[in-house]
């Protein structure tokens, strides 16, 4: 599915133009597909990354790399105004390769949703971008740290009037589950990349992204800061045991960019 199908018509149009993108979190394994999507939409891309060596590979893709620390916030600003975006799109994460070692990544992971999320989105403003798009989770939280940034996150996304993306759990090639099919809620990568290309043009809210389709949430029945409010469909993601087996942010070398 192309991802301006079921568009509206005016929303389309204006995605036509084109337009500059900054890309956080480009090298990741949701990250690098977008920008695929991106340039067949003819979009200008930017990506984030503080790795001179995946700077290169950027590069070869034809993005504008940006070598970058997202803690370090002037220079993040300084980077974002000096590229003019008009859409910024968060996908940073920061997860191990091997998912038995996620519980030792919770609180960097956390300090990335909120610490990270309030960085790219003081630079989004300062370079007046109209449109931001974040990663979020399409499952409810166990309370805690990880419960109370996912909150943190949605709740800075759409005081911006930006669009919150609650994943459900990616797989295929280069995430957790490569060859078979995690719990409920899920999505196959490449349909969530379509899909968050798509969102580029729609109003400020959270979208539910699974492989049922991406669906509007209503924001005030589905907050996550005590870990279990819910939208009535997100009853089965791997964090609902207290252990973050999966997430969205599936690879740990490809996603934990920042």
């Amino acid at each position: 599915m192309h991802p301006r199908a079921g568009m509206r018509g005016r929303q389309a149009a204006a995605y036509d133009r084109g337009m500059r993108v900054f890309l956080a979190g480009a090298s990741g394994v949701i990250g690098h597909r977008i920008i695929r999507l991106l340039q067949i939409d003819g979009h200008e891309v930017a990506g984030l990354t503080r790795s001179q060596d995946k700077a290169a590979w950027l590069a070869e893709l034809g993005v504008e790399p940006v070598v970058c620390d997202v803690f370090d916030a002037q220079a993040l600003t300084d980077a974002v105004v000096a590229f003019e975006p008009g859409a910024v799109i968060h996908e940073l994460t920061d997860l191990p390769d091997d998912p038995r070692d996620i519980e030792a990544f919770r609180a960097r992971h956390a300090r990335i949703r909120v610490e990270g999320t309030h960085n790219v989105l003081s630079a989004a403003r300062a370079a007046g971008a109209r449109r931001v798009l974040t990663q979020s989770v399409a499952w409810p939280m166990p309370a805690g740290a990880g419960a109370d940034a996912v909150a943190e996150l949605e709740r800075a996304t759409l005081a911006y009037g930006g669009v919150v993306l609650r994943y459900g759990q990616f797989y295929g090639p280069g995430t957790y589950y490569p060859d078979r099919l995690p719990t409920d809620p899920r999505i196959e990568i490449e349909r969530a990349a379509e899909a968050t290309v798509a969102a580029l043009y729609e109003d400020s809210g959270i979208l539910l992204v699974t492989d049922d389709g991406t669906t509007r949430v209503d924001a005030a029945a589905a907050v996550h800061a005590d870990g279990t409010a819910t939208t009535g469909t997100e009853t089965s993601g791997a964090e609902t045991t207290g252990t973050e087996t999966t997430g969205t942010e599936t690879t740990g070398t490809a996603d934990k960019e920042h």
